[in-house]
């Protein structure tokens, strides 16, 4: 049955592909479905528990273009998760004795909603699955159409996910910005710390992006501007096997050649061995709502700073995070064009009623398809034996020993 009534929501962290992802869905429909209504929910998970939404008038879909111009979501993101009732309550969004599932079931079908847009990664995807399921055994059809965002690109069985490449290429200008500090200070190390939780596919992308961009500037060496000065001497990826005396005496070598060391890391590189430390002196662990570390509590760029500066001789460490800056840009044009074949797709699987999260089906040779909820699962890692990659770290110097087997994109 053609569906009446669309909801769309935003959750999770933010990624340069929210604005865009809303403005196409709400142009798709206007386009080639104009008489069915749509709301979004604000703040996510959170808003259709509070039935808090936004009805999207002649106005408001007259305006959706400009969306695409910002970062971030005009509709807002939250972090909630359904099936964490203890949370929900927490957090006062339903009360003690609620099921939030029911509760956010029971707001849909207030609202006349027949088919569910969301828009973020394997959490936000999983969740609205468990709602669907909900909805299904109390005789409620409900359709329910994820797109991929993480800037970690790193859902399986997704190929790209919306929002990576830009994350990756305005990591590498965050660091065209940061790289000059090694004049201000003689012997310095600068760590450039990357979002990336299990999958060190944005770290290696930004490297990648940053040493392109490096390979077009013109340097001047006579005058102390050499091109080793701005390089990338280390990257450090949770699937790659850390030698770190080893990799501190590599980079030793570079600091008394060139003077300064310039590193990228994941931020969930050497969080296990953080995490064992902090255990050990009987630290509390700070988790969120879905039971991950908080990567800004334990900061593992200080810990990489602290461990590499005395084996090779920094007089000073810089740490700075790019991950803000970089999931907060609008998507750039190589996102923007996959985002719309996303958006056309999730229109027609809507019309149709066809659940999954439309995304390149790495199992079904990329094709773009609605994936089913089953197969959604995070933590993909990244490849470390792609022939980018490894000529990336060729380049640098840089021995690739895979922690893990090679998997994914």
């Amino acid at each position: 049955m053609r569906p009446k009534k669309v909801a769309l929501l935003t959750a999770g962290g933010l990624a340069p592909c929210l604005n865009a992802a809303i403005a196409g869905l709400i142009e798709r429909y206007t386009s080639v479905a104009g008489d069915i209504q749509i709301l979004c929910y604000r703040g996510g998970y959170k808003g259709l528990l509070l039935g808090d939404s936004i009805v999207v008038g002649t106005a408001e879909r007259a305006a959706a273009h400009v969306l695409r111009s910002h970062g971030g979501s005009a509709i807002g993101n939250s972090r909630v998760k359904l099936t964490n009732v203890k949370d929900c309550v927490k957090r006062g969004l339903v009360k003690e004795g609620q099921n939030p599932l029911q509760v956010a079931a029971e707001q849909l079908v207030r609202d006349g909603v027949d088919v569910l847009h969301t828009i973020g990664g394997d959490d936000t995807n999983t969740t609205a699955a468990d709602l669907a399921a909900y909805l299904a055994k109390n005789n409620y059809e409900l359709t329910v159409i994820g797109l991929p965002k993480t800037i970690d690109n790193d859902v399986i069985p997704i190929r790209q996910s919306l929002g990576a490449w830009t994350a990756a290429e305005q990591g590498a200008l965050f660091f065209e910005r940061v790289v000059a500090e090694w004049g201000a200070n003689p012997r310095m190390l600068i760590v450039h710390e990357v979002m990336g939780r299990n999958c060190g596919w944005l770290t290696a992308a930004t490297a990648r992006d940053y040493q392109q961009r490096l390979g077009r500037t013109a340097v001047a060496p006579g005058l102390g501007l050499s091109r080793e000065r701005l390089a990338v001497h280390g990257v450090y990826v949770p699937e790659l096997a850390l030698d770190i005396a080893a990799e501190a005496q590599r980079l030793k070598a570079v600091m008394e050649r060139a003077g300064n060391v310039n590193v990228f890391i994941s931020e969930g590189a050497g969080v296990e061995s953080i995490v064992a430390e902090m255990t050990a002196r009987g630290q509390e662990v700070p988790r969120d709502a879905f039971g991950h570390v908080k990567l800004d509590a334990v900061n593992p760029g200080k810990w990489f700073g602290d461990q590499f500066a005395k084996m090779i001789g920094a007089e000073k460490v810089l740490v700075q995070k790019s991950g803000y800056f970089a999931r907060s840009a609008p998507a750039n044009a190589a996102d923007l064009a996959l985002i719309q074949r996303c958006v056309e797709h999730s229109v027609d699987c809507a019309l149709r009623r066809e659940s999954g999260v439309v995304g390149q089906d790495e199992a079904q040779n990329d094709v773009l398809r609605a994936i089913e909820f089953t197969r959604i699962k995070g933590g993909k890692p990244f490849n470390v034996r792609e022939a980018w990659f490894t000529d990336l770290l060729a380049a640098i110097g840089q021995p690739v020993t895979a922690a893990t087997a090679p998997s994914g994109h």
